[in-house]
């Protein structure tokens, strides 16, 4: 998806509203899954065993980590477009609100929403950027994820 036209960094606050779209479809493997927790060091059975899972989950397979999938949401953030081409760059600034509501299992194909919420200046060369985004998995009618991602573009 790219921005509309005349998206800048000046014009940012006129498409307060604006639906950004779609990123690409992601499936989220266990080598995913795997990886996630070498790194966050979170290795619990329910995430990285696969054998256990199926016997004592109630899902009967491995889930991703909540944290992973919600990751997963700011590398879109550039690409998507809702960083204007005219920015000097961008810099993840947190989220306001993030409610997981559907877990998603191993092998799960993932779908994220971005919609501009607010723009807001911080400073002469910043902006802070609010985007309602959504995790859909394919298939299920409940969104996995729904949070306000916080970004500051510089200018």
């Amino acid at each position: 998806m790219s921005a509309p036209e005349g998206y800048t960094c000046a014009t940012m606050k006129d498409f307060i509203g604006h639906d950004f779209g779609s990123s690409e479809p992601q499936e989220v493997n266990q080598i995913r899954i795997n990886t996630f927790a070498d790194v966050t060091g979170d290795h619990q059975w329910i995430h990285v065993h696969p054998e256990m899972a199926k016997k004592h989950s109630p899902f009967g397979t491995t889930v991703a980590h909540g944290f992973l999938v919600l990751s997963m949401l700011a590398g879109d953030i550039a690409d998507i477009g809702i960083v204007p081409k005219d920015a000097k760059g961008v810099l993840n600034y947190g989220t306001d609100k993030v409610r997981f509501l559907t877990p998603v299992l191993v092998g799960s194909t993932v779908v994220n929403s971005y919609k501009l919420v607010s723009v807001e200046e911080k400073g002469k060369d910043r902006l802070l950027v609010k985007v309602e985004a959504t995790t859909t998995i394919q298939g299920m009618p409940k969104p996995a994820i729904v949070a306000e991602i916080l970004a500051m573009v510089v200018t």
